[in-house]
């Protein structure tokens, strides 16, 4: 993984010292708030519902077991025990206190950790592939050009202050699974038929309030011209976008309202200007970043592992947790393996303890490469376990709390901290999350129904992304109560689709019997294995929709006569 030079380290220990001194003086009252409002987000740090929150950055969602361990001194010594992955695979602690806030940056710092530009109206975290470096579909790592576009996004003087906040997403696989349509930029890298590699730059994908999927305005771009064709595009959105307006700031608001084409234009007349300039990047440079991403030396292994065979024959919940959390690995003999944060009414959804970061920590280093990933689904990584390890590692995970066997299944949910925290939230995500999840606590019925995605936000900021559920759901707030609105229909990875409302909004405690009778649903439609969203696909929502109101209906039908 990338490793700091002397340069990227004084850089962020002077930002340290920096905020510091900033922290100081809102504590002695010489900042009000509203004038450490910005300097604080510029450090990822929010006040929420109850305390500060601070977002750390993990770019691209690579972490080293020396970081995870840190995360966990953070949260043992700053916040109250966990730390929350997020969709943006990053982490947040919920409960820091301000004046401690440096301090802890300075610990991060120690183990090249920061938060800047978590928040603000800058480029944000550069996302990619959960599998990157190990797919084996991958045409190329993308890790090497989310690298260089994290460093060059980093500090942008130019790009500091946006009309909006800006998310950059790049893709290398066959399957998408970083989702690059729904970023305001979304880069998918690719190998054209004389093997060159190519990339196809989308722009205008956003969630939120008005959700839109990204349009291709680029579809052979050299991978060489990668910086300055987005810098021209961002330069487009800097200069066109609107801020009148937060509402409509983003750029996904400027790509519809100027239109694809139009859009594209602009950015291919704005590109004229620096197509061939010092941001082009250089063989040399691409292999300067790429050394730091060199495979590991792997040991020469046969692809299949008599133990690990065994094993799948002899214990069926074993077997059953490696059809969903065991993945395929470009290294024979290897696999990599996703630990599930999603136990249930144990813990809400992407919430991670200090020990069960340190335990993560200690496997990376026992069954890897000391080296782990935070994936878009808020579930962790390990790339490069042994498959003779396979079974061990997931008796450690097991009883950790961290082996529950439902990846990519209905109770893996995606949820945001919602109201219990955030102070932009209309309503709670977590306690609807593990309402649903002990609704279906039976993992056999879950494993029948096959892959379901089902994501709550608490609000129409979408931090749960709730749009590309197959399920989605969000919370609103109807006269000072909680409701919440379902949707039916989105999809991520390559046929990337945003839900459609199915009506009106349920109360908080429909909500486990509404997600009940749209599974009841799709069970009596099902042809043999047909997926949630091929069914539904098949027979359109109104079916789903007739159940639910029907249902509800009769509900409260019965309680007026009761």
């Amino acid at each position: 993984m990338y490793q700091y030079d002397q340069y990227d380290q004084r850089i962020v220990e002077e930002r340290v010292a920096q905020f510091r001194d900033q922290v100081r003086r809102r504590l002695s009252g010489e900042l009000t708030e509203e004038e450490f409002l910005p300097l604080r987000l510029q450090n990822g740090l929010y006040l929420q519902r109850h305390a500060y929150m601070l977002r750390v950055a993990i770019p691209y969602g690579l972490l080293a077991s020396r970081q995870l361990r840190m995360l966990a001194h953070l949260a043992r010594d700053y916040d109250r025990g966990y730390g929350h992955f997020s969709t943006r695979q990053n982490i947040q602690y919920n409960w820091m206190e301000l004046e401690r806030v440096p301090d802890a940056l300075a610990d991060l710092a120690s183990v090249q950790m920061h938060a800047i530009q978590t928040s603000g109206n800058c480029v944000r975290n550069i996302t990619t592939d959960h599998f990157a470096g190990v797919a084996p579909d991958e045409a190329v790592d993308p890790r090497p050009l989310a690298e260089l576009l994290r460093q060059w996004s980093t500090f942008q003087p130019e790009f500091a202050f946006l009309p909006r906040k800006f998310k950059i997403a790049i893709s290398a696989s066959a399957d998408d699974r970083a989702v690059v349509q729904m970023h305001d930029i979304g880069v998918y890298a690719y190998r054209n038929a004389q093997g060159e590699l190519r990339l196809r730059i989308l722009a205008g994908g956003g969630l939120g309030r008005t959700p839109i999927l990204g349009s291709i305005i680029k579809d052979d771009l050299p991978w060489q011209h990668m910086l300055t064709y987005i810098e021209s595009a961002i330069r487009v959105y800097n200069r066109y976008g609107r801020r009148d307006n937060k509402y409509k700031a983003r750029i996904k608001i400027l790509v519809k309202a100027l239109g694809v084409e139009k859009f594209a234009e602009e950015v291919e007349a704005e590109w004229q200007h620096s197509k061939d300039g010092p941001a082009t990047l250089t063989q040399a440079e691409f292999d300067r970043v790429a050394a730091q991403f060199a495979p590991p030396a792997y040991d020469k292994l046969p692809d299949t592992d008599a133990s690990f065979e065994k094993h799948l024959l002899e214990d069926k919940a074993f077997a059953r947790w490696v059809r969903r959390s065991v993945h395929g690995h470009k290294a024979p003999g290897y696999a990599a393996v996703t630990l599930s944060t999603k136990p249930g009414i144990a813990a809400p959804p992407g919430d991670v303890t200090a020990e069960q970061m340190e335990l993560v920590a200690d496997w990376a280093d026992r069954f890897g490469y000391g080296e782990l990933r935070v994936a878009h689904e808020q579930n962790l990584v390990l790339p490069d376990v042994r498959k003779r390890d396979v079974y061990t590692l997931w008796q450690l995970a097991r009883d950790a709390g961290l082996a529950t066997a439902n990846i990519g299944l209905l109770t893996d949910i995606i949820a945001c901290p919602g109201g219990d925290f955030c102070s932009l939230a209309n309503a709670k995500s977590i306690p609807i999350a593990q309402a649903i999840q002990q609704r279906f606590e039976d993992l056999d019925f879950v494993h029948d129904l096959g892959e379901i995605s089902l994501n709550i936000s608490g609000c129409i900021n979408a931090c749960g992304h709730h749009h590309v559920g197959n399920i989605g759901v969000l919370g609103v707030d109807k006269d000072g109560e909680e409701w919440y609105q379902v949707t039916l229909g989105g999809a991520q990875g390559n046929q990337t689709a945003l839900g459609k409302v199915i009506g009106p909004s349920f109360k908080a405690e429909e909500m486990p019997d509404v997600v009940s009778r749209i599974i009841e649903t799709f069970v009596e439609h099902r042809i043999e294995d047909e997926r949630f969203i091929e069914t539904l696909t098949r027979i359109g929502i109104a079916p789903f929709k007739e159940r639910v109101y029907a249902d509800k209906r009769n509900d409260r039908r019965e309680r007026a006569e009761a």
